[in-house]
């Protein structure tokens, strides 16, 4: 990926230096170009992706257009992108609803099903008993989710996924496992009814990148760019793992072209990687001037409900292998990774765009609660105990 222009980046970093925390005028989000044609594919694909419109669908439309690929989507037609928006004229966008509504599917043959809003059991087992016959491959986006709870040290695609939400657990505990098995549960149905051969499951960590509609990793983009006092919790060591959007959507293209099928871990960097070194990675993408508040008191932390600041998750109990995920699997089929200033510099620039309501960006800043918002407070409190 290529980083926006000089003249973009003097722009920001001017803006920052005078102190200004948002764009007078935002600016339309451009997507950065590549900076190298990425090539035809050999055999062009009919590709149906389930979902489309959301963080992870613009991407895999826009590389798999690029690469000669005919798009459908298939949505409830309620949602709109917020990253290249100008190439939906060209996809055939089907609309029903995959609770009661698949009609638009029938009778119709595609390559590739991508299905990226597989959240429900009775979703999955409906489109995979439609398509089976229909479609070559099945490529399901999952999540390390399936791990939970994270308690081994080199978690690989093999370490069996738990299927089933235990008794006597926590309400948080809950959710986790419950988001965990429903993929793990996904992923059964898939490879029931395709069969390992026309299987892809790809399971994705913490992914970032423009479009993100969480706003759960904004907060560095922003907190880095306007500088001063930051605080960075966790040990120099505790370990995190993230993977830009539009790494995982082109390697799931590339996957589908060479019918590559079976079981990935979608993570990165590229190597292990702890929160300090993360830290001042992301900080490269700015020139604002940084004095780090490193806070490496879990408990202090704790009473401070600081639990994680993605990519960082405290690294104990049930998350204590969260960000020890391996990737030497994917990365030996394909998947490569996009530098991390850059990857944050276009987060900010989108963030920073008409892309973004203003409302969104005062609620990451301003909301009562909000981290920006208790940092300064919570710096103090550190110092002082210290």
């Amino acid at each position: 990926m290529k980083t926006p222009g000089k003249s973009r980046r003097q722009f920001l970093q001017t803006s920052i230096t005078l102190g200004a925390l948002l764009p007078l005028t935002a600016l339309p989000y451009k997507a950065s170009p590549q900076p190298f044609s990425i090539g035809k594919a050999i055999h062009p694909l009919k590709i149906l992706i389930l979902g489309g419109t959301g963080f992870l669908g613009p991407q895999q439309i826009a590389y798999a257009m690029n690469r000669g690929h005919a798009i459908s989507t298939f949505t409830r037609g309620r949602t709109k992108p917020t990253t290249h928006k100008d190439i939906f004229s060209e996809v055939e966008q089907l609309v029903g609803d995959r609770e009661n509504n698949l009609e638009a599917l029938l009778g119709r043959k595609w390559d590739v099903v991508i299905d990226n809003s597989g959240n429900r059991l009775k979703w999955v087992n409906d489109t995979v008993e439609l398509l089976k016959d229909n479609v070559d491959i099945y490529l399901y986006t999952s999540s390390t989710g399936v791990y939970y709870p994270y308690l081994g040290k080199d978690i690989r695609e093999s370490t069996r996924p738990v299927l089933k939400v235990p008794a006597g657990i926590t309400d948080i505990q809950k959710a986790e496992y419950d988001y965990g098995v429903m993929k793990a549960n996904n992923e059964m149905t898939v490879m029931n009814g395709f069969g390992a051969d026309r299987s892809i499951l790809v399971r994705p960590t913490y992914m970032i990148g423009p479009g993100d509609n969480t706003d759960r990793f904004i907060y560095w983009p922003e907190r880095l760019a306007r500088g001063g006092e930051v605080m960075v919790p966790g040990k120099a060591g505790d370990p995190v793992q993230y993977i830009d959007v539009r790494d995982v959507a082109q390697w799931m293209i590339r996957l589908a072209e060479n019918r590559k099928a079976g079981i990935y871990n979608a993570v990165g960097p590229a190597s292990a990687t702890g929160m300090h070194a993360f830290i001042f990675g992301a900080h490269a993408a700015f020139g604002s001037a940084v004095s780090f508040v490193m806070i490496p008191d879990y408990d202090f932390l704790s009473a401070q409900h600081i639990l994680d600041a993605i990519p960082w998750i405290m690294p104990v109990g049930d998350n204590a292998g969260s960000a020890l995920v391996s990737n030497a699997h994917a990365i030996a089929n394909g998947l490569s990774f996009t530098p991390l200033a850059e990857s944050v510099l276009d987060i900010h620039d989108w963030w920073n765009s008409e892309s973004v309501t203003e409302e969104r960006r005062l609620k990451l800043s301003d909301a009562e609660g909000s981290l920006m918002k208790r940092e300064a407070a919570i710096i103090a409190e550190w110092k002082k105990r210290k």
